[in-house]
């Protein structure tokens, strides 16, 4: 088993436990989106809305073309999804937000 996927494994049984509030000191914006955000957001995209994907022309059309503006959302919410401040912390919230505008602007490249 590999280290990155043994930590994700770690990472999600410690938050399906609820051993802590706080997000562990290794968890970054990568594998935070794919703990909370990747179940409808794959790749940037949306299961739930279509046209309301995390791809940059989408984002832009929305007006949510900042990091900032990216991270309000994924603290408090919007339209049908929920805020996500008490699960991913401050930090947790900033590191997800400057992931998700990095892969946006890189077109949401295939890992």
């Amino acid at each position: 088993m590999s280290f990155a996927l043994l930590r994700r494994l770690l990472l999600a049984l410690v938050l399906l436990l609820g051993l802590s509030v706080a997000q562990p000191a290794w968890a970054d914006g990568s594998q935070l989106f794919e703990l909370h955000c990747a179940g409808c957001h794959l790749n940037g995209g949306n299961i739930i809305r279509r046209g309301k994907t995390l791809k940059l022309a989408a984002l832009e059309r929305q007006g949510i073309a900042s990091q900032e503006a990216i991270a309000a959302i994924a603290a408090q919410g919007q339209g049908q999804m929920s805020g996500y401040a008490e699960a991913l912390g401050e930090d947790g919230v900033q590191q997800v937000a400057e992931w998700v505008w990095q892969q946006s602007q890189a077109g949401w490249p295939k890992a």
